[in-house]
C-alpha cells in the first residue's frame, strides 16, 4: 500500500515547479520591457523614434469578435456539463464583453468619420 504513495520530495517538487516557471517568466518579461525602454530611449536620443499609433477600431473589432466567440463556446459547453448553475458565467461574462465591444465598435461615431463610411 506504501508503495504507490508518493514521497514526500516528489511532491515537493511538483509544487515547485510552477512557482519556478512563473518567476522565470516574470524575469523574462521584465528584462524585455527593460531592453525596450532603453531601445527606445536611445531613439529619441538620435532623433528616430517614430512612435505607433493604437488602432482602436481594429482592437475593438478584433477582441470583440474573439470574446463573443470563446464566450458563447464557453457557455454551450458549461450549459452541457453543469446546466444552468453560476458556472455559466464564466462563459457568459466573455461573450457580454465581446458584445459590448462591438457594439462599442458599431456606435461610436469617430469610426465613421475617419473611414468615410
Amino acid at each position: 500500500m506504501e508503495s504507490s504513495m508518493t514521497s514526500t520530495a516528489a511532491q515537493i517538487i511538483i509544487a515547485v515547479i510552477p512557482i519556478v516557471g512563473i518567476v522565470i517568466a516574470g524575469i523574462v518579461v521584465f528584462f524585455y520591457l527593460l531592453w525596450h525602454h532603453h531601445e527606445i530611449k536611445l531613439q529619441i536620443k538620435m532623433g528616430s523614434y517614430n512612435p505607433k499609433k493604437f488602432d482602436l477600431k481594429t482592437f475593438s473589432l478584433l477582441t470583440g469578435i474573439l470574446l463573443t466567440g470563446t464566450g458563447t463556446i464557453l457557455t454551450l459547453f458549461f450549459m452541457v456539463i453543469d446546466g444552468l448553475s453560476y458556472t455559466l458565467l464564466g462563459g457568459l461574462v466573455p461573450a457580454i464583453l465581446g458584445i459590448c465591444l462591438l457594439v462599442f465598435y458599431k456606435v461610436n461615431p469617430g469610426f465613421s468619420n475617419r473611414d468615410g463610411k
